[in-house]
């Protein structure tokens, strides 16, 4: 089982890290259909047959291949022990070498990762995955591994900050707007999805955001989703910021259990146009 186990997430990482699912390259044809601005097109039929290439080789979406992020739903009746993790752990490093990843861990201790003065490892594998996230799996006799590789400018233009609601969800909603346009703006390698958590502190809001990106499909789109991709194209940034109708492909929010506080907590992250970068198997 160890090694099955190990082989299994390899190859879902090598997946996450080289294939468009087919909800998403859907997505681009709807929006290549739909776009009046020829320069935005033409990014997003570039975007979409570069996808289809690295797909056919098994090669990276991206030159930043992403920092692995893995998120496990678990069945009642199933569970994961502490060898099982070492398993995963084993099969990212595998998976990294394979796909392969780009070598970006920074060598040395705490002061020297900070600044860089460590070095790289020029070992892909060396690059560690985020903290694991466990959810519940609505199979009780199911686990699903889901590997989500992460890359630094949607990272850099992420934000996580409090809004106060003032009773009213279109207060939340203008804000979060406002918020992921200047991150739009500013991203660069647009059309983005965005990704929201809004949740009961930082660690809640982020995690929540992490669970829209894992489960967040473009055919399936909420009210609220709907309202801020709208609102957002209507501003015309475009694909690489050169105008058009096509700024977000699509919004995957999450909204989890919330206090009586006048606060919400939103994390945002503006995926960029290969994220994202998903890839789940169950066993």
């Amino acid at each position: 089982m160890a090694q099955e186990m190990i082989d299994l997430v390899a190859q879902t990482l090598v997946k996450a890290g080289s294939s468009f699912r087919l909800d998403q390259k859907e997505a681009y044809r709807k929006a290549i259909s739909k776009e009046s601005n020829n320069h935005t097109k033409w990014v997003m039929s570039q975007v979409l047959d570069n996808a289809e290439v690295a797909e056919k080789c098994l090669c990276p979406l991206c030159d930043d291949t992403g920092i692995p992020h893995i998120y496990i739903e678990i069945g009642k009746n199933r569970s994961v022990s502490g060898a099982m993790l070492e398993d995963i752990r084993e099969g990212v490093r595998q998976g990294l070498r394979q796909l392969p990843g780009r070598p970006m861990a920074i060598k040395g201790n705490d002061n020297q990762r900070i600044d860089q003065s460590g070095g790289l490892d020029e070992d892909p594998a060396a690059l560690d995955h985020a903290p694991i996230i466990l959810r519940e799996h609505e199979d009780d006799d199911k686990i699903r591994l889901t590997v989500l590789m992460l890359g630094g400018g949607p990272a850099i233009r992420g934000i996580t900050h409090r809004i106060f609601h003032k009773h009213s969800v279109q207060v939340v909603l203008d804000e979060i707007v406002e918020r992921a346009k200047t991150a739009v703006s500013q991203l660069g390698c647009s059309p983005c999805t965005l990704a929201v958590g809004i949740g009961r502190s930082q660690y809640e809001a982020t995690a929540l955001m992490m669970d829209a990106m894992a489960h967040g499909n473009y055919d399936q789109q909420t009210e609220f989703e709907s309202e801020i991709t709208r609102r957002i194209n209507e501003a015309g940034i475009g694909a690489l910021g050169l105008g058009g109708d096509t700024s977000v492909l699509a919004t995957f929010a999450k909204v989890g259990p919330q206090r009586a506080s006048g606060v919400r907590v939103v994390a945002l992250r503006p995926c960029c146009c290969f994220e994202p970068r998903r890839a789940s198997v169950e066993f």
